[in-house]
């Protein structure tokens, strides 16, 4: 009874399954399609057989595009709207095209503006860099390739260092001059400033003709030296600096050279010319037994070039002395002053005016480093030295560690103050900026 009853059940399983088997058949080969209101088929070419495309069809399809290109449109306009904000927010930035043809230019590039150099070997024919201050994007460009003619110019503001403290530097810079004159007159440029290392006597009248107040082109005069014709609104003075021409380094401080205990109070290595105060001074070391203190290379005649020995020589000189002797040569001003102050050796400088046109003020000579602050030792007489050198021996090692410091942090500031009042004149003068 069981076994028939499992055969019944096995039949109605086989009869259901062939039944939907034949239904399903039905429906996919016999039935019409019905076509969803959602949907609609496409038929091209039924004459000739062409397949039948279909498309998903959306009712509400126009109105969403045009939302979407509305907000596509708003976006790209908020967009739009940003960058301009930003590119108002942004400092403009001005080219100044800095033309390196004497070697003070190399101390206003490289220890003033702190610019970097390629290639940075000191002897290459063609040297180049760019540095921002302020608002200008300043390039420089030294070396002896670098002549008239083939100096890309990417800006209408140049400035141009010259030298001109003897005849055959003055012809060359009187050149340079006219090429830069002939520029300003095809309105190649507009603006020109002029950095020059001036007579050590202060006698510059051959470059007055081309000052703009003279009637010719050159906006700005930086000057080295006292001169009587800094106004601070057209001519202004500028420092000396170091001995770039000898490849006198950017010293860099560190702690050793603040702190440690130095083995001489003073030194002097240089020229002793005839009948000059430096004869003075070699002659008080030597009366007060003060040789032994005071490291000294004297030599009677004027090197104009340094060999590495030598260099290597003068450098460790600074570095291992508390005190730099400053006698005055053919000015006051002279590179020992700024190479002492790069080592934190204070100079003692001799606080007289030279001969010549320079101008004799409430503070002159040096007027541009004393209204600095500049904390130097002045005497008007070597016969003060021996006073002077007593007291250093009894000067405490904190004592010397923090005069050090004090020094080597207002050489640092008196470079930044440089820095900033170059940019700031030539903003004004020649972008109207102030």
């Amino acid at each position: 009874m069981m076994r028939l009853i499992r055969r019944k059940v096995a039949v109605v399983v086989v009869l259901a399954y062939v039944f939907f088997s034949l239904y399903a058949a039905y429906s996919v080969f016999f039935s019409r399609r019905v076509i969803s209101r959602v949907h609609r088929v496409v038929k091209k070419g039924s004459a000739d057989n062409s397949k039948a495309a279909e498309e998903e069809w959306n009712p509400w399809e126009e109105d969403e595009r045009a939302d979407s290109i509305t907000v596509l449109q708003k976006r790209r306009e908020a967009y739009r709207s940003y960058q301009e904000r930003i590119a108002k927010s942004r400092p403009k930035r001005y080219k100044v095209q800095i033309l390196g043809k004497a070697a003070i230019g190399l101390y206003l590039w490289e220890h003033i503006l702190e610019g970097p150099l390629n290639p940075t070997d000191k002897t290459g024919q063609w040297r180049e860099g760019e540095i921002q201050s302020g608002k200008i994007n300043f390039s420089f460009y030294t070396g002896p390739a670098v002549v008239q003619g083939h100096v890309p110019l990417d800006t209408d503001s140049v400035v141009l260092v010259l030298n001109g403290r003897e005849q055959q530097k003055i012809s060359y810079s009187i050149q340079w001059l006219q090429h830069v004159q002939a520029l300003v007159q095809a309105h190649t440029i507009s603006r020109v400033a002029v950095v020059l290392l001036g007579s050590e006597q202060c006698t510059n009248d051959w470059i007055s003709p081309y000052l703009k107040r003279q009637g010719g082109f050159v906006d700005l005069l930086f000057l080295v030296y006292d001169s009587p014709w800094v106004n601070d609104k057209d001519v202004f003075q500028w420092p000396l600096g170091v001995a770039t021409y000898r490849h006198f380094p950017v010293v860099t401080p560190n702690t050793q050279m603040v702190s440690s205990a130095r083995p001489y109070i003073s030194n002097f290595l240089g020229t002793v010319y005839k009948n000059s105060s430096r004869e003075t001074l070699m002659a008080i070391l030597k009366q007060n037994g003060l040789e032994k203190e005071c490291l000294t290379n004297a030599r009677e005649k004027w090197l104009p070039q340094e060999t590495a020995d030598t260099s290597r020589q003068y450098q460790m000189a600074l570095a291992q002395s508390d005190l730099t002797l400053c006698p005055v040569g053919v000015n006051t001003e002279c590179y020992r002053i700024y190479e002492a102050c790069a080592y934190g050796s204070v100079p003692v400088v001799e606080d007289v005016l030279t001969p010549g046109a320079c101008a004799d003020g409430r503070s002159s000579p040096l007027r541009l480093l004393k209204d600095a602050g500049a904390p130097f030792i002045f005497l008007k007489d070597w016969k003060e030295l021996p006073a002077i050198l007593e007291k250093e021996r009894v000067m405490s090692q904190a004592e010397k560690t923090e005069r050090r410091m004090r020094l080597l942090e207002w050489y640092t500031g008196f470079r930044q103050q440089m820095k900033d009042k170059f940019t700031e004149v030539l903003e004004e003068a020649f972008f109207k900026l102030s």
